[in-house]
């Protein structure tokens, strides 16, 4: 092939393309502490305390060994409080009753994913 300038045009490279690199950044799971738990939810740290020691509440240690929270312990503590005082339940039943609810959840899931609709039980 000729170059129109007068020079020998090359003719175009066929390459490879290379393959993107995907770059996932480790990010840490932000951590609530007892006295932002507290805060946000309007509970006193203590009754937050004997809700982690009873399994109503889920958190962890740091460290330190203070009390580390999730993300969504305000809105946990906010189902406790609301079975609490609108159904007038001891904290016995309150952990029998959010075991009950998770059960139901994960059934629910189930069925969905089996593509089944949830207004026809499975026995029927």
């Amino acid at each position: 092939m000729s170059d129109p300038r007068g020079g020998a045009r090359q003719a175009p490279r066929l390459t490879t393309p290379v393959p993107t690199r995907v770059r996932y950044a480790i990010v840490p799971v932000p951590r609530l502490s007892l006295q932002t738990v507290a805060r946000r939810s309007g509970v006193h740290p203590d009754l937050i305390r004997r809700f982690v020691a009873l399994g109503l509440v889920e958190a962890e240690r740091d460290a330190s060994g203070g009390l580390v929270f999730e993300p969504t312990a305000p809105a946990a503590l906010a189902r406790v409080q609301r079975l609490r005082t609108g159904l007038c339940l001891n904290y016995a039943s309150i952990g029998l009753v959010l075991d009950l609810l998770e059960r139901i959840s994960l059934l629910e899931a189930a069925l969905r994913r089996v593509g089944m609709r949830s207004e026809t039980p499975p026995w029927t």
